[in-house]
């Protein structure tokens, strides 16, 4: 009897320990993702390529991630979430190189596609920790794993100037990017312990095609659609058949017994709440981001708004809303141990839609501005560890990856297509006679972005209603039985 308990004993260190490298993964992911966008213009000069050909830069990565991220959250439900890790590590390691190396914009892109995993890690490692931890200890390390990932972005975004001049060059900048990738896979080899579960069944293969096939169309599509027209047939084609694949691909999976998704449990009323949260929070937290950019940078002499701020300030109010992002993150555990991972939710999305009215009511005013965008972005801490927590632990211990990584999917969906639209408000609402956005451009964006998250408060409050009502309702038939029980027992 004391084998077990001693042998638990010396696990948990081991297990604490794993925690803490999954945690530098996460930091090196982010640090890697958020260092794209600020490194990008130094790129498109080192390679001479176009404004449009730069786009790719950034789509390639987010397109591979689309596909590459449901199958190696399946695959690591099958075959061991260590496994994957270090698969995702390896390829992203390989983009790397390939990119700091890129003699030409082909082996640019294809590098930028091998790092389309990096959104696999996070997904893996909450299947991980899942599976080695106990409910509060998973809770935990989940808060710190999208802390980790939050703060990353941050310093990505910060350090890639100083990185640029410190190292000389772009191509130096990439190399110092390559080695910190290199040194993280090399660390996955190091004393982190297999997860023990695995799902039942073989990969469906058939159905990632097919998803893969749909989302590349669609994401393609929506990349493209500003220079195509959105009404022009080449846009309308391309949507109107990714959302025909789609459709084709629920009704697949719905029927197979091992499937990619698990679409009935997505789409569970106690579950497909927060699946769409997760898409009205990509929407809201990604597609938001450049519009505010757009807006701080934009001056009243000029365009009759903004706050006309240099590359410097835009970067210091730009880290306003990430550091709360970090500490809603870093806390998320600790507030839901008091309120329930529910009530934080519904905290978190009356703080996004606060937030977005407050840009609204600050928009002439850069503090009451700045203020706004905190809120937004504590709330979208809280968010970002809470939404992947409870969608985990609706999920089976067998598809803990896979639920995550449809979430991710989600998420990133939510972005393009909020992203997409925003470029359409800011098309169409303009300065007469000019292509420049007009103010209630932004407003209206802002506008939508609150209205979207109170959508997804609502929804939530009646989940949550019909989960306690059905709650009672078992209560009531169990006191029932046992009164029935109890009276049979007392006539014999």
């Amino acid at each position: 009897m004391r084998a077990p308990g001693g042998a638990e004993e010396v696990a948990a260190p081991r297990v604490t320990a794993v925690v803490g490298l999954l945690v530098v993964f996460e930091l090196v992911s982010g640090l890697l993702q958020g260092s794209g966008p600020a490194l990008m213009p130094a790129v498109q000069d080192w390679q001479s390529i176009s404004a449009s050909q730069a786009q790719w830069y950034m789509a390639v990565q987010f397109l591979a991630a689309a596909v590459g991220v449901p199958v190696l959250g399946r695959l690591g439900d099958l075959y061991g979430h260590r496994r994957l890790v270090r698969v995702a590590l390896v390829c992203v390691t390989a983009g790397t190189v390939l990119v700091a190396l890129a003699p030409n914009l082909t082996v640019l892109l294809v590098g930028r596609a091998l790092m389309g995993p990096l959104a696999a890690l996070l997904p893996l490692e909450i299947g991980l920790v899942r599976d080695r931890l106990d409910l509060e200890g998973a809770r935990r390390a989940v808060g710190l794993l999208v802390g980790a990932l939050t703060l990353g972005s941050l310093l990505g975004h910060g350090l890639a100037g100083p990185l640029l001049e410190l190292a000389g060059g772009v191509q130096a900048a990439l190399c110092v990017l390559a080695a910190i990738a290199c040194a993280c896979a090399a660390l996955s080899y190091c004393g982190i312990p297999e997860s023990r579960t695995r799902a039942p069944g073989r990969m469906d293969w058939t159905g990632a095609l097919l998803l893969g096939l749909a989302l590349l169309l669609f994401l393609g599509t929506t990349a493209r659609s500003q220079a195509w027209g959105w009404t022009s047939p080449l846009t309308l084609g391309g949507l109107v058949l990714s959302l025909s694949l789609l459709a084709w691909w629920v009704r697949l999976e719905r029927d197979r017994p091992h499937a990619l998704v698990d679409v009935r449990a997505v789409a569970h009323p106690h579950s497909a709440p927060y699946y769409v949260s997760g898409f009205v929070f990509g929407a809201v937290m990604l597609g938001g981001q450049a519009v505010g950019i757009s807006y701080i940078a934009a001056s009243t002499a000029d365009e009759g708004y903004g706050f006309g701020l240099t590359t410097w300030e835009i970067s210091a109010w730009g880290a306003v809303p990430h550091v709360l992002a970090f500490a809603g993150a870093s806390l998320v555990a600790r507030v839901a141990a008091r309120t329930g991972y529910r009530r934080v939710l519904l905290l978190a999305f009356t703080l996004m839609a606060a937030g977005n009215a407050g840009l609204i009511a600050g928009h002439t005013t850069l503090p009451l501005f700045a203020l706004a965008s905190a809120v937004s972005g504590f709330g979208m801490g809280l968010a970002l560890g809470g939404l992947p927590t409870l969608i985990v632990e609706r999920s089976t211990p067998d598809r803990t990856a896979s639920a995550t990584a449809v979430y991710n999917n989600l998420k990133t969906l939510g972005g393009s297509v909020a992203g997409a639209g925003s470029a359409v408000v800011l098309g169409s609402l303009v300065v007469r006679d000019t292509d420049v956005p007009a103010l209630s451009a932004y407003l209206t964006i802002w506008g939508l972005g609150s209205l979207l998250c109170v959508g997804a408060l609502i929804l939530q409050v009646l989940t949550n209603r019909q989960t306690n009502a059905s709650g009672a309702a078992k209560n009531r038939r169990s006191d029932t039985r046992a009164h029935s029980d109890a009276g049979t027992s007392a006539g014999a």
